[in-house]
């Protein structure tokens, strides 16, 4: 499909739930710790999945989920040197890449968010809708539908004297489409279509638009952990020398946070980097060991709360 066709019916879409906007949160699926209380409570008579993942990242790729409105969200994406680095790097542990960011619930339906990784010195930001939601009644909704859209600036010292160092070269866009579906109260599977576009390539054999799908994944182990699986397949990797990222976590709730364990191949943070440009093998060890740490916020209490008092 022309991406200025799919852009446009995702416009047409957003704009009819303007006028209806979607609910901020589910009511608690059955057997789910209350664990994410903070981020509001449910303000309508029909019934929505809850916690089809625990995080808004399944571990690099946006999950479904969105922060309710007035919660902010502080994360910190940590990863190690590769593992196959040896007792002289102490297994990857020696070296450390990291992308810390702030995301915000404007709304129960849209969120913002941004941040800053020093894998390229760069700086990211994004926009992510809920467009429809899941609900307990499959035959009303059966899966739920959310939109991402962000841009990424590489702030690296220029390095190519050839070329001149144009603001529009650093930037790199992308556009997801996210839906997912929780099959049963222990497994939850995510597609993500997506669209990469660079401003800038290295060479003009080296197309600027990236097709991609992601997949995810989350079998709930038991009331506090889960593993979790993230693949992204790129038609394009084996012409472009780079692999398709694969990531293999846990989720781990502790008393107010989400704690990520995971293993991957890709290094870097963003969709430019772990799209476009995961170099990791996991046939010779090049994986990185690595965590995500969420730790969310009441910055703008709900109404009914505000009400009360």
């Amino acid at each position: 499909m022309n991406c200025l066709a799919f852009l446009l019916r995702c416009l047409c879409l957003l704009l009819m739930l303007w006028q209806n906007p979607v609910p901020a949160l589910a009511q608690q699926g059955q057997g789910e710790p209350d664990l994410l209380a903070d981020l509001g409570p449910s303000v309508t008579t029909k019934q929505f999945v809850a916690y089809t993942f625990k995080s808004t990242r399944i571990i690099n790729t946006h999950s479904i989920e969105n922060v309710a409105a007035g919660v902010l969200d502080f994360r910190i994406m940590h990863r190690f040197g590769a593992i196959n680095g040896g007792w002289y790097e102490l297994w990857g542990l020696d070296q450390a890449s990291m992308r810390m960011s702030l995301d915000y619930g404007l709304t129960p339906w849209l969120m913002v968010g941004g941040g800053r990784s020093n894998v390229g010195k760069s700086f990211d930001g994004f926009v992510k809708i809920r467009l429809l939601r899941q609900s307990l009644a499959s035959s009303e909704m059966p899966v739920s539908l959310s939109l991402v859209s962000g841009g990424i600036l590489s702030a690296q010292r220029w390095q190519d004297p050839d070329r001149k160092n144009y603001f529009s070269s650093r930037l790199t866009y992308y556009h997801q489409l996210l839906v997912s579906r929780k099959i049963s109260n222990d497994l939850s599977l995510q597609v993500t279509p997506s669209l990469l576009h660079r401003n800038m390539v290295s060479g003009p054999d080296i197309p600027n638009d990236l097709w991609s799908v992601g997949t995810g994944g989350r079998i709930k182990l038991n009331s506090r952990v889960s593993a979790n699986l993230d693949y992204i397949w790129m038609p394009q990797a084996s012409k472009l020398g780079v692999k398709n990222s694969l990531s293999l976590g846990l989720d781990i709730e502790t008393g107010g946070h989400v704690f990520q364990l995971h293993v991957t191949n890709s290094r870097g943070l963003n969709e430019a980097q772990f799209i476009a440009d995961t170099r990791g093998n996991w046939n010779d060890g090049t994986v990185y060991f690595g965590f995500n740490l969420s730790r969310v916020f009441t910055v703008r209490e709900p109404k009914e709360f505000r009400t009360i008092r």
